[in-house]
């Protein structure tokens, strides 16, 4: 039988999009369709990887498929990493069960490493995302030094939220760190960002929550340079906003070692932060994601308040009515 909660849809900058799934018997019959009509698409089951993958669909927009099995379950959904040749973490973190046996509507809400680097089709995909605001957490001269590449054609508000701590010289202003001893010093320190997002940013992530609820409707894009950091806090407390489970919310946050390697940005990260002489292995937990970064954030917000709705109100200053107006526009 085919597990509903366990299907999960991306697409390769290439183009190919695959669709995986889980099923109580790997020898149960699945179905893939894609929900609009298309003659120029090809798909290529997988069987034994319970994966199927599809090729030929049209790169400027996203899709939509229907997963079955021979039992009658089905599954809605669409891809969740969007396939950006400009930006490797770009994806959607709707789909998920939320309050109320609600599900956050698939299209509304994404999040992102920095936008810089979008190429022309990452643009055309871009628009037709039609978002409407940007929240950038990036440090104001990350901002000007790698501008975004934004649709030319009803480009989406922009709100500028640089958040301090998420930048990764500090450890080097804060630390008399080499980069030859251990690692652990710098997973330390990711660790305690994480703890800072929580306990320290609350104006700016209550300023985000104050952005998004001032635009109808609106479609959201949160992003900082990689997409992991502070970009995963915010998602993380928009999800639990909507009622969505911490444990959800963290199988959300570790997408991103699908998605982002951190071998691949080791050299660009050592010439932006001058770190030349530090090894790869003292670098890396910087550029990783772990439970424990964000675990850090959520154990703030469990220790000091009754339940996320109370961090909320207090911290943040997103009280209830609030929270059910988030809940009217992104829940189905």
């Amino acid at each position: 039988m085919l597990n509903t909660n366990a299907v999960h849809i991306w697409r390769e900058a290439d183009g190919q999009h695959h669709v995986e799934w889980q099923a109580s018997d790997p020898d149960t019959r699945v179905v893939v369709e894609l929900l609009e009509p298309s003659t120029e698409v090809s798909a290529n089951y997988h069987y034994s990887a319970c994966r199927v993958s599809f090729s030929g669909l049209d790169p400027s927009s996203r899709h939509y498929f229907r997963v079955s099995d021979e039992y009658g379950n089905q599954v809605l959904a669409s891809e969740r990493k969007l396939g950006m040749q400009g930006t490797p973490n770009f994806r959607d973190f709707g789909g998920y069960a939320a309050a109320d046996g609600r599900r956050v509507k698939w299209g509304y809400l994404f999040r992102s490493g920095q936008l810089s680097s979008l190429s022309d089709q990452d643009l055309a995909l871009l628009a037709n995302l039609e978002i409407d605001l940007v929240c950038d957490f990036r440090r104001v001269e990350e901002q000007a030094g790698d501008p975004s590449r934004l649709p030319p054609q009803n480009p989406p508000r922009i709100a500028s939220l640089p958040i301090i701590p998420g930048s990764n010289a500090r450890f080097f202003e804060e630390a008399d760190y080499t980069g030859t001893g251990d690692p652990r010093a710098m997973f330390d320190f990711m660790v305690e960002i994480n703890r800072d997002f929580a306990e320290q940013q609350t104006e700016t992530y209550g300023r985000m929550f104050r952005e998004l609820l001032d635009i109808e409707d609106a479609r959201i894009l949160v992003h900082c340079a990689a997409g992991k950091d502070r970009t995963g806090f915010a998602a993380a407390i928009i999800l639990l906003a909507l009622g969505v489970s911490q444990e959800q919310v963290m199988q959300d946050y570790m997408l991103t070692r699908r998605y982002f390697h951190p071998q691949k940005e080791v050299d660009r990260l050592r010439q932006k932060y001058q770190m030349e002489q530090m090894d790869a292995a003292s670098v890396l937990p910087m550029l990783e994601v772990h439970e424990d970064y964000l675990s850090r954030a959520l154990e703030v917000i469990e220790r000091n308040y009754p339940n996320v709705e109370a961090y909320l109100e207090d911290a943040l200053g997103v009280g209830w009515e609030d929270i059910e107006r988030l809940r009217a526009r992104y829940l189905d």
